[in-house]
C-alpha cells in the first residue's frame, strides 16, 4: 500500500503558489488526495482568507493525513524574510530550495507518498546562486536519478486527457538544438518513457511517435539532417532494443485528434514542441510529471503568474490534476 501523504512544496511565496493551494484543499478536503504542504504556514494563512484558523502546523505526514479534512497541513519551515505578493526576491530563494529537498527527503524515507510542486520562479534563484536551470534538473541531483535497463533520468513529460509529450531536450535556446542533439540523448528519452508508461501509467506495450526537428521532418536531408544523421538513428535504436517507436515524423502532424489516438506519448525534441500542443488542448488542467525518479513527482503546467498573485484571480484546475495524477501514479507503483 502506499505510504503517507504526498508532499506538496509551497513554490514561490509572492506567485499564486499559496493561492491555489488553499483552493486545491478546499476541493479535495473530502475526497482526497490528502497532502501535507512544506512551506511557510504564515504565506498559507494570509492567502486563505481566513487566516490561520484554517492552517494546521503538524510535525509528521502522519498527523498531516489526520488533520486534513479539517484544517491544510503545514510541515511550517518560515521564510527569512517578509515576501509580497507578486514581487519576486531572492531573498527567499534559499527556503524555496530548503522546501524542495525536504519535500525529496521525505518521499526518499518513505514517509510521504510523491512530491507535488507549486511553481517557482527560475530567475530569483538564479540571483541567489541556483546552479540548475529548473526543477526537473535538480530534482534529478538531489535523486540521482536512474531508472531501468541503464536509462537515465529525469525525463520531463506533460499530459492532458488525450495527449501526453516527452522531451529530449528541456531548457535549451534553439540555436544551441543541433548541437546538443544526440542519438544517445533521444534513445535514453525514448526508454525512460517507455518504462514510465508501463509502470505509472499502466500502458503493456507502450507505442512512442518521434518528432522530427526541422519543418517536414527535414524533408529527406534537404531541410536539416538532424532526422537522417541523429533521430532516424535513434529510432531504429529504440526498435532493436524492444520499443515500438515510429517516426522521425513532421512535427506540425502529429497532434491532430486522429494521429494522436497512434500513439501513447509523442516524443519531442525540444520545450515548445512539447508544450504547445498541451496547452492548446487544455490549457489550465496540464500537469507536469518527472519520468525516470525513484520517488513520484508532478507538479501544475504553469507557472507563478506574479502580475495576480494576491488578487484571487489564480485557478487551481492545474495544480488538482497534479495531486490526483501523483496519487494515481504512487497507486500503480506500490502495486
Amino acid at each position: 500500500m502506499k505510504t503517507g501523504p504526498l508532499a506538496l512544496t509551497l513554490g514561490d511565496p509572492a506567485g499564486i503558489g499559496p493561492e491555489i493551494i488553499v483552493k486545491a484543499w478546499a476541493q479535495l478536503r473530502q475526497t482526497g488526495p490528502a497532502f501535507l504542504v512544506v512551506g511557510d504556514s504564515q504565506s498559507l494563512a494570509s492567502a486563505s482568507g481566513s487566516g490561520a484558523s484554517i492552517v494546521r502546523r503538524v510535525i509528521s505526514p502522519d498527523e498531516a493525513a489526520k488533520v486534513f479534512p479539517d484544517a491544510i497541513p503545514v510541515l511550517d519551515i518560515p521564510l527569512r524574510a517578509p515576501v509580497i505578493s507578486g514581487q519576486p526576491t531572492s531573498a527567499a530563494a534559499k527556503s524555496v530550495i530548503q522546501w524542495i529537498e525536504t519535500a525529496v527527503g521525505l518521499a526518499l524515507s518513505g514517509q510521504v507518498c510523491g512530491v507535488v510542486t507549486a511553481p517557482i520562479a527560475k530567475a530569483p534563484l538564479y540571483e541567489a546562486g541556483f546552479a540548475f536551470p529548473g526543477h526537473t534538473e535538480f530534482l534529478g541531483e538531489l535523486t540521482q536519478a536512474t531508472s531501468f535497463d541503464g536509462a537515465r533520468g529525469p525525463i520531463m513529460m506533460l499530459a492532458v486527457p488525450g495527449l501526453r509529450t516527452t522531451l529530449v531536450t528541456v531548457h535549451e535556446p534553439i540555436a544551441k538544438l543541433p548541437s546538443v542533439l544526440s542519438i544517445e540523448k533521444v534513445v535514453n528519452a525514448g526508454l525512460v518513457t517507455a518504462q514510465a508508461l508501463r509502470r505509472d501509467f499502466g500502458i503493456e506495450a507502450p507505442r512512442l511517435a518521434v518528432a522530427g526537428l526541422n519543418p517536414h521532418a527535414g524533408e529527406s536531408g534537404t531541410i536539416g539532417r538532424e532526422e537522417h544523421d541523429i533521430i532516424a538513428p535513434a529510432v531504429r535504436a529504440l526498435r532493436d532494443l524492444g520499443v515500438d517507436a515510429t517516426g522521425p515524423a513532421p512535427a506540425d502532424s502529429l497532434f491532430p485528434e486522429e494521429m494522436r489516438s497512434r500513439y501513447d506519448a509523442a516524443l519531442c525534441m525540444y520545450h515548445d514542441q512539447a508544450l504547445i500542443p498541451v496547452k492548446m488542448l487544455d490549457f489550465w488542467g496540464g500537469v507536469n510529471v518527472t519520468l525516470g525518479l525513484p520517488i513520484v513527482r508532478t507538479s501544475p503546467d504553469h507557472g507563478t503568474a506574479f502580475d495576480i498573485a494576491g488578487r484571487g484571480l489564480a485557478r487551481a484546475d492545474s495544480l488538482i490534476a497534479a495531486l490526483r495524477m501523483a496519487d494515481e501514479i504512487a497507486t500503480r507503483r506500490a502495486a
